[in-house]
């Protein structure tokens, strides 16, 4: 009997390892709101390990790729960036040529063109075109892929106004990408990237000078999330501290 059940064990454990059990989806969440970078690098590194990974596998590796990349950029480790966006532009070109919905492939090459900007400016003119065709064309093929909204929001939010950008336009995209997200509560729950959005939509709204729909915006983050660290301890005292100012 027991032999019976060591080998059930084992056959469970072939067919079902521990990497593709673990909810990565709560790992991102936890690290994101908790502002610990190191756990999100080791769920990365731990799913890039993992064997055999199916195309939707690959894809939620690719968006938590995306996010430890950005976190890289904005705190200038941009050794770490590049060595990360290798491996997210590599991953999503095997998306391409296995034909993954072409509107998601889409978003995320926009939005590592993009980092491929931030990473060499001197780029930016011939780069940021196909960053803002890639963008387009995400919600071209498919009008409800919110994540193409966002790529076009953080392109207008992120380019010079001098060159084009426009924090105004940005908001408009990012209000939209909002909406369409919160249509399935299925995909707000525990999810990084709408707290993400929630949180450029707060500041494009505070570099607006908008700051009651900023702190409406905050508001409903914390109402959600009361442990973000990111919107509670940094952005939302400095929003109160702006508004008693006035």
């Amino acid at each position: 009997m027991r032999r019976t059940c060591y080998k059930l064990i084992v056959l469970l454990l072939i067919l079902f390892p521990p990497e593709l059990k673990a909810s990565f989806r709560s790992e991102i969440y936890y690290a994101y709101i908790n502002n610990k970078m190191e756990l999100w690098k080791d769920v990365i590194d731990r799913m890039d390990a993992v064997k055999g990974k199916s195309n939707e596998m690959l894809v939620e590796l690719v968006n938590y790729q995306y996010g430890y990349i950005g976190y890289c950029i904005s705190y200038d480790k941009k050794d770490e960036a590049g060595i990360y966006l290798d491996l997210a532009i590599k991953n999503i070109k095997y998306l391409e040529e296995k034909k993954y919905d072409p509107s998601t492939v889409n978003a995320y090459k926009s939005a590592f063109y993009l980092f491929r900007i931030a990473l060499n400016k001197i780029i930016a003119p011939v780069v940021g075109i196909k960053a803002i065709e890639s963008a387009r064309s995400a919600v071209e093929l498919n009008k409800d892929n919110y994540f193409g909204y966002v790529q076009l929001g953080n392109i207008e939010f992120y380019i010079p106004s001098v060159f084009g950008g426009s924090k105004k336009e940005a908001l408009t995209y990012y209000l939209k990408a909002r909406e369409l997200i919160e249509k399935n509560p299925g995909d707000i729950s525990e999810n990084w990237n709408y707290l993400g959005l929630l949180v450029v939509i707060g500041q494009s709204y505070y570099y607006l000078h908008d700051y009651a729909s900023a702190k409406s915006v905050y508001d409903r983050t914390l109402e959600l999330e009361p442990g973000f660290l990111y919107v509670r301890d940094e952005l939302y005292p400095e929003l109160l501290k702006k508004m008693g100012n006035l």
